[in-house]
């Protein structure tokens, strides 16, 4: 475990390899699992204020699920998450033209519509961010998924770990100095591994 600024990292965020290999998995985890995408409070409002930006880049049965059950949903044993289709995809799935699952916030942020990219979980995904609301502190967890295999292989192909596959992903949450720091102690682990 190594603590950066008062989070704590789970070794396998620096040790373990990973690079989505979209190709391979066709953006599964937007469609795949029991909840949404984990949505922070601050996120909450923000969805609801860029909705009708976002709305001409979504399929139809994603506006038809949040226009029934909102921008977000909770879900017991987990909180608030993007919505979902018939509790499987979730509402904001797009597809590219090969079929890949995109985000279609980020496909409207692409295109100019909203400075909003996506949920910080979806950036941050194969990271998963634990908070400790009693302490103040959050824990930054690698989350092993089989629809992830061969983002794993790719990375272990091309020795890309998992913190610096996420960098931007880091620094949107945490701030250049933070990844800096989380660089600077991968670096120390491996060199006197």
């Amino acid at each position: 475990m190594i603590i950066v600024q008062d989070v704590l990292v789970s070794d396998d965020v620096v040790e373990q390899q990973f690079i989505c290999n979209l190709s391979a998995c066709k953006g599964a985890c937007c469609w795949e699992g029991d909840y949404g995408a984990p949505l922070d409070d601050v996120e909450l409002p923000i969805l609801d204020a860029i909705y009708e930006k976002v709305k001409p880049f979504l399929l139809p049965a994603g506006i038809a699920a949040i226009e029934a059950q909102g921008t977000s949903a909770f879900f017991n044993g987990m909180g608030h998450g993007t919505t979902l289709i018939d509790g499987g995809p979730c509402a904001y799935l797009t597809y590219d033209e090969l079929g890949i699952g995109q985000c279609g916030i980020e496909r409207a942020w692409k295109a100019g519509a909203t400075d909003f990219q996506k949920p910080i979980s979806c950036h941050l995904y194969p990271i998963r961010v634990e908070k400790f609301e009693h302490f103040g502190s959050e824990a930054l967890n690698y989350d092993r998924w089989d629809i992830c295999s061969a983002a794993c292989e790719l990375g272990k192909k091309e020795q890309v770990p998992v913190y610096q596959f996420l960098k931007s992903a880091i620094i949107r949450k945490y701030g250049e100095e933070f990844y800096e720091e989380l660089d600077g102690a991968a670096q120390f682990m491996k060199n006197n591994a």
